[in-house]
């Protein structure tokens, strides 16, 4: 049976080819699908009917002979489709199937317990138990390897199912797919049921034989590329000891008592192996990162991974690295990801063309997003629809396979982002792409200035007068929403700045300053806080520019550790603060030259700026500034192993905050206290007073820990362990630095390889 069908996709092919016709063109002139005629030219079909055998012959214009043969071998082909039980109905195997180690073992799980039958309820008639089938959904975007994960599993799996397995090609990307009547009479067919009886039952009497045939049979139906949940609900047997897997690029949300199995791209391990079976093993091992690289540039997606594979194999004067810098243009990429017939982008275009116009919009538009993800009040932003039917639209894209999500965000997968670019250069005008864009750019702006002010001094919670379509309700959402929209955030400020819109820059910049204790590590400040700089100075205004040279200073220091080029920064600073008669920035410029000159163990210079700044702050009503003044001096004290002052000098701190009270923003407080917990209890450290230094650097965590400040957290912990150990217990010790590893990339990488290292040290005894 299989010889035969590929004997027609054979004789198939060579006529195409005779005629200088791509698979593309047959269909143009034939009517049948470009999916339908790959298929049946690959043998994965069985053969075609008389009319569309028919169709074929006349787009290829054949002769009378030729329509001949080509009838003959279609005929030949449809000799009994599948022989009834025991049947080896699938087509040919993929040799190079790699990877999907977990949902084969899922799939084989389903087929045991199939096999095994599953019991549920009690038959009327009998009231014996009643065996249902297994079903399993297995969708994802295109060209995940849906289909060739089905075919794989039900090769392996065949031997359980000894009444046959059958792979029903459902079309659902057709334009007018098959109708479950007509499938369920191909499998009826199949299963070798007599034309008498089909005849006498007539066609309202097909669903009851289909439905008994597969309940009397223990066999694997594979239902491939369904189009939606009508077609494959009439198709779902209700008893017996059978398995289905339907595969389909939509999520098929609507079926009930299904389990469901998304794929995605493969793994980087995954994809370099399936590369390698190829193009061979000593061509990849020759250079390894080329082989790395195309893999990631074709996203770790299978069908681009056999593209750009095929491509490989076929050229053998190409070396990897040749097709890697080929893939390396991001605008020719996916039109290099063709090899013959087989092109990433008709896989695509397959599911884009069945989108609604809503759906094609949003689609094409989020390739305008800069970061990776977003969420649906940034895409709204895109459509100009309002928060529940942009929502509505995206779920769409979601059940079309066209988008991923990660939580309550939205992903487009890399070469689905490199398709929706074009079409939207295709279909959009660049007024009207621009317009969106500028739209998603201004609100993320407006929003990020909103969320940051929850920590600026004198501001907090967003005005009663402010409409927007995020929940800023609290300081934790707001820091949630800055995170999470930090890399599309950051375009847009990147934009304005290069459009030269400085008031914008400095505004953001400035919303942020406070916040950014809160996210030292992200690696974007020092860029933000020096945009912003060049921005006030491009205004004209010396205190706004004072203003964001000191925040430059704080972060190149604090998130760089540049002690020298902070120095200069805030030198820059002061003078701009004295040309402005500003005392405060003068105050926050010797602020930051203190910080310097400690972190460079210069004491005396850093006592100099700091006394400097104290009686600045003090003449311009500055309270924060005394705050970080006093911090400083305690800082001071016990840089010049004067301990115990340093401890006094924290604690007059702690109660000179007491006594201002809601003088000092919350956040600001929250900060001060972390600071001079933590100083005391390594202050305590350095006296060998391990009792009191942990009791003292445990408060600390805590509050980094309920403030969510996961760079300082990372940095308690680590010199908590230290005490910990030091007062002889390891067992506390390996719970901290298990905590600090597992905080993830906001913490201080710096205090996380010490954490490691701490850990092996115990591991080691």
């Amino acid at each position: 049976m299989t010889s035969e069908r590929a004997a027609f996709g054979a004789l198939l092919r060579e006529l195409r080819m005779a005629r200088s016709l791509t698979i593309e063109g047959l269909s143009e002139a034939s009517g049948v699908s470009v999916r339908g005629i790959g298929d049946l030219e690959r043998g994965r079909r069985a053969a075609p009917q008389r009319r569309t055998v028919a169709a074929l012959a006349d787009g290829l214009e054949l002769s009378e002979a030729e329509r001949e043969r080509l009838l003959a071998s279609a005929r030949s082909g449809r000799s009994p489709a599948y022989s009834p039980a025991g049947a080896q109905a699938l087509p040919r195997g993929i040799a190079d199937f790699v990877g999907r180690g977990q949902e084969l073992g899922r799939l084989a799980e389903f087929a045991e317990r199939a096999a095994g039958g599953a019991v549920s309820g009690e038959s009327v008639e009998s009231g014996s138990p009643v065996a249902h089938p297994v079903v399993v959904a297995v969708s994802g975007s295109p060209g995940t390897g849906k289909t060739t994960l089905a075919l794989h599993a039900g090769r392996r799996l065949a031997g359980r199912f000894p009444d046959g397995q059958l792979v029903l090609d459902l079309r659902g990307t057709d334009e007018n797919p098959p109708a479950p009547a007509e499938l369920m009479l191909v499998v009826l067919k199949a299963f070798g049921l007599p034309d008498r009886d089909l005849a006498k039952a007539g066609p309202e009497g097909h669903p009851g034989l289909y439905r008994q045939m597969l309940a009397e049979r223990r066999c694997l139906l594979i239902l491939d590329d369904a189009r939606d949940e009508a077609q494959v609900r009439p198709l779902l047997p209700g008893a017996g000891a059978g398995m289905v897997v339907v595969t389909s690029r939509r999520m098929l949300t609507g079926l009930e008592s299904v389990h469901r199995m998304p794929l995605g791209e493969l793994s980087g391990e995954e994809a370099a192996a399936f590369l390698s079976s190829l193009v061979g093993a000593g061509r990849a091992a020759a250079d390894p990162a080329a082989l790395a690289d195309v893999a990631r540039r074709c996203a770790h997606l299978p069908l681009a991974l056999r593209v750009a594979g095929n491509w490989l194999a076929t050229r053998t004067g190409w070396t990897v690295r040749r097709l890697a810098d080929r893939l390396a243009r991001e605008e020719r990429r996916l039109d290099a990801l063709s090899a013959g017939d087989v092109r990433v982008v008709a896989a695509f275009d397959l599911s884009y063309r069945q989108l609604t116009s809503a759906a094609a919009c949003m689609f094409r538009r989020l390739s305008l997003v800069p970061g990776p993800d977003v969420s649906t009040a940034c895409a709204a932003q895109l459509t100009g629809q309002d928060l529940f039917d942009a929502e509505d639209t995206l779920e769409e894209l979601v059940e079309a396979g066209l988008l991923g999500t990660d939580r309550d965000r939205y992903r487009l997968h890399d070469l689905l982002g490199l398709y929706a670019r074009s079409r939207l250069a295709a279909e959009e005008g660049a007024d009207e792409t621009d317009r969106a864009r500028a739209t998603m750019y201004r609100w993320l702006l407006e929003t990020a200035v909103v969320a940051g002010r929850w920590y600026e001094p004198d501001h907090g919670a967003p005005p009663a007068t402010w409409q927007g379509m995020v929940d800023l309700s609290s300081a934790d959402r707001a820091r949630a929403w800055l995170q999470a929209e930090g890399t599309n955030w950051l375009a847009a400020l990147r934009a304005a700045a290069a459009a030269g819109e400085h008031a914008t820059v400095v505004e953001v910049a400035e919303s942020l300053h406070w916040f950014s204790d809160q996210w030292i590590f992200w690696g974007h400040w020092p860029e933000i806080f020096d945009s912003a700089a060049r921005s006030a100075q491009a205004l004209g205004d010396p205190l706004l520019e004072a203003t964001q040279l000191n925040y430059h200073a704080w972060a190149l220091l604090i998130c760089e550790s540049r002690p020298r080029d902070s120095l200069v920064r805030s030198a820059q600073a002061l003078a701009a603060a004295e040309h402005a008669g500003d005392l405060g920035q003068q105050a926050w410029a010797h602020h930051y030259g203190s910080w310097a000159h400690r972190v460079l163990d210069e004491p005396d210079e850093g006592a100099d700026h700091n006394e400097r700044a104290a009686r600045l702050f003090e003449a311009a009503g500055d309270l924060h500034g005394v705050l970080q003044s006093r911090h400083v001096r305690a800082l001071i004290l016990a840089g010049r192993d004067r301990h115990e002052e340093a401890i006094a000098a924290y604690q007059d701190m702690l109660a000179w905050l007491g006594q201002v009270g809601p003088g000092i923003e919350p956040h600001v407080a929250d900060m001060a206290r972390l600071g001079a917990h933590g100083g005391i209890g390594t202050s305590y450290s350095r006296l060998r007073q391990w009792d009191k230094a942990v009791f003292h650097l445990r408060t600390a965590t805590r509050i980094c820990r309920s403030g969510g400040n996961i760079a300082l957290e990372s940095r308690q912990l680590t010199d908590l362990s230290e005490a910990l150990l030091a007062a002889g217990r390891p067992a506390q010790a390996r719970e901290v630095l298990v905590r600090c590893l597992s905080l993830g990339p906001d913490a201080d990488p710096q205090r996380v390889l010490r954490a490691r290292q701490q850990l092996a040290r115990l591991d080691a005894g």
